[in-house]
């Protein structure tokens, strides 16, 4: 069935057959826009949304509003110039629309309001602070902003900046770097008046504001044990939407409680739980419940389904929900009855669909990728989509793209892994072959659109992505199988995927290839260190030295919890360090590749790989993009990375 409707995506693709003469590459990361944020208006004729795109000038993306008509008649771009806007909010009228910018302002980020009929932007706050989300009140006479507290109160960073003094368990965080005293917390605008009023404070974080449907109260989300950093519980809470108010838990999981959605009606609740309660669990899901507004009648309506939940979303009934469910390389729009508890399909494909957003209006509008197309957005009407936006139009009909198709595998103790194959065309036959390994490692690979796998294969290679154990998307069980145990049933997975490939003539097995980012990275390690017949790697963004990692990352609550500290369990930490401690059986040239303001997976991982090859003199370089975090940003670097990759299969695959 996956094969057919992969085929037909293809088939679609032939639309553009007569330009697409130039292979998918590198340099085309420049062109590819980046569709996001899609926000129904009350009466469900518009829908607005971000688009970001590449200033090479700049080397960075840039994000506009743009408005599209629910009949797709109509396709406006809202805002322009050189300050991006973002986040955009629809006042509860529909007259106009709010968004994020940083234009005319000293002081970071305001939110803005924009006639929706026309006209030029007005900026709406003046605050000092970092604006986060926000909400308007169900009467627009309020916003809920969450607002993080400033680096030196404010104040311009002095010529000499002060040290940095560190004295909380968990002080590290990418992006963040370290970590102080600094909190996040939820402030009331009085949108006629421009005043703020504070409503929550303290040496707790607060987030995900919404209002009840009558306008008297919040709920959000909070973690407010008494030491945040050693646990990963968080709480639903709710406040009267007055200063000075008293908060309100109500729910007592010690796991994550988050992303609390009011019904229609106000008398129900309805939020993700995780499953387990432990004080870290990296190998989870979360399922829908609902309770009532006062946190009693909670009710678990999704555990039956043993796949993770998001983006829920309430129908104008208030007795229906409909959500997201990661399932076997495919996310897809399901609907629960609360009374009853029946699970329905609303729409599932092989592709894979984000943001399912509804208004009152009852329209319903998502976002959709598959494996030939970037994110669009869509009308989820009946169950059936029609397309919306056509951003990917232009430069898609200008490129050939590689075939796409499902794979299944099994492993050398029976275990049966699903993976996903590309292929410069549908009968390209023992090619040079790249395992290239997604991250995580909880996540999955997708039918969706995948830029990194589509350049390397339209270089000329044969690309899989494998959703080894530890993935998401096949349940529970199969999550949680490399608790403690990391890099031995992942290897077993992809290597059998590997040798399936190999008997169905699609990788050449005396050309292979491997690489990856993040765990993806760690994966290439301990796989290149376990077989030698993969004749080049890319390992980005990885480590393998694990016992040398603690304390200089930011995952002491994972490593405390599932495999205890160093010091009282050597052995272990050694065992998952087995790539270094076994780098003289690694015989594959590895390039190398990190971040150097990297906080998840630091720089000196790779260092000390790259360090431990280029010791036996093993073909090795590192590649180190400066002002980078975990996750590379700059659409400069983004290419350079990618052409990188390139150059070093094709260095040694393609002698």
């Amino acid at each position: 069935m996956k094969k057919t409707l992969l085929s037909l995506f293809a088939l679609s693709c032939a639309l553009y057959a007569t330009a697409q003469t130039n292979p998918f590459k590198p340099a085309d990361f420049y062109k590819i826009p980046t569709v996001s944020d899609p926000q129904l208006s009350p009466d469900g004729k518009w829908v607005a949304y971000s688009v970001s795109e590449v200033d090479t000038a700049k080397d960075k993306r840039v994000s506009h509003l743009w408005m599209q008509s629910w009949d797709g008649k109509e396709s406006i771009e809202l805002t322009h110039g050189d300050e991006a806007a973002s986040a955009p909010r629809w006042s509860p009228d529909g007259k106009y629309l709010s968004f994020v910018s940083s234009r005319d302002s000293k002081k970071g980020g305001q939110i803005w309001l924009m006639d929706r009929r026309g006209g030029e932007g007005v900026k709406l706050t003046d605050i000092k602070g970092d604006v986060g989300e926000y909400a308007w009140s169900p009467d627009g006479k309020k916003l809920v902003i969450v607002i993080g507290d400033l680096e030196n109160k404010g104040k311009e960073e002095p010529k000499t900046p002060k040290p940095i003094v560190i004295d909380r368990y968990h002080f590290k965080q990418d992006i963040e770097g370290y970590l102080q005293h600094l909190h996040k917390h939820l402030y009331l605008f009085d949108v006629a008046a421009k005043k703020l009023d504070t409503l929550t404070k303290g040496d707790k974080d607060e987030s995900s504001p919404v209002w009840s449907p009558d306008g008297k109260t919040i709920a959000f989300v909070s973690n407010r044990s008494a030491d945040p950093d050693k646990n990963e519980n968080t709480d639903i809470f709710t406040i009267d939407a007055r200063p000075n108010a008293s908060m309100l838990q109500i729910t007592s999981w010690k796991g994550p409680d988050t992303n609390p959605q009011w019904s229609p009606d106000g008398k129900l609740i309805a939020f993700l739980r995780s499953t387990s309660d432990a004080d870290y669990m990296m190998y989870d899901q979360n399922m829908l419940c609902t309770m009532d507004v006062v946190g009693s009648n909670k009710k678990i309506l999704t555990q039956q389904l043993d796949r993770p939940v998001t983006d829920l979303a309430w129908a104008k009934d208030s007795k229906n929900i409909s959500f997201l469910v990661v399932d076997d390389r495919e996310r897809y729009v399901a609907s629960v009855n609360i009374n009853n508890g029946k699970i329905s399909t609303v729409n599932k494909g092989a592709y894979s669909i984000a943001d399912i957003v509804t208004s009152i209006s009852g329209n319903w509008a998502v976002q959709k990728t598959d494996p030939y197309t970037p994110a669009e957005l869509f009308a989820l009407e009946g169950g059936k989509l029609r397309r919306l936006t056509f951003h990917q139009q232009a430069w898609l009909s200008n490129v050939k793209l590689a075939h796409v198709e499902g794979f299944e595998s099994t492993s050398a103790d029976g275990t049966l892994v699903n993976g996903i194959v590309l292929t410069p065309d549908s009968n390209a036959k023992k090619l040079p072959f790249i395992l290239f390994i997604h991250g995580g490692p909880v996540g999955q690979d997708e039918y969706a659109f995948d830029a990194v796998r589509q350049v390397l294969a339209c270089a000329g290679y044969a690309v899989a992505g494998v959703n080894y154990r530890g993935s998401n998307g096949r349940g529970l069980d199969y999550c949680k199988a490399i608790y403690a145990d990391w890099g031995n049933k992942e290897v077993k997975d992809l290597l059998g995927a590997v040798d399936k490939l190999e008997k169905l003539g699609i990788a050449d097995p005396d050309h292979l290839g491997i690489g990856g980012w993040s765990y993806g990275g760690i994966l290439t390690d301990y796989t290149i260190a376990s077989d030698t017949r993969f004749k080049a790697a890319a390992s980005g963004a990885g480590s393998a030295l694990q016992l040398a990692v603690y304390g200089s990352d930011q995952y002491v609550l994972q490593y405390e919890n599932e495999i205890g500290v160093p010091w009282k369990n050597a052995d272990k930490w050694i065992a998952l360090s087995y790539p270094f401690f076994h780098a003289d059986k690694i015989k594959t040239p590895v390039l190398y590749m990190s971040g150097l303001k990297d906080f998840n997976v630091p720089t000196i991982g790779s260092e000390q790989m790259y360090q431990a090859l280029r010791s036996q003199g093993i073909p090795t370089e590192l590649i180190l993009y400066p002002n980078s975090f975990h996750g590379i940003t700059k659409p400069s670097y983004q290419v350079d990375r990618l052409q990188r990759y390139v150059e070093w299969y094709d260095k040694y695959l393609k002698k």
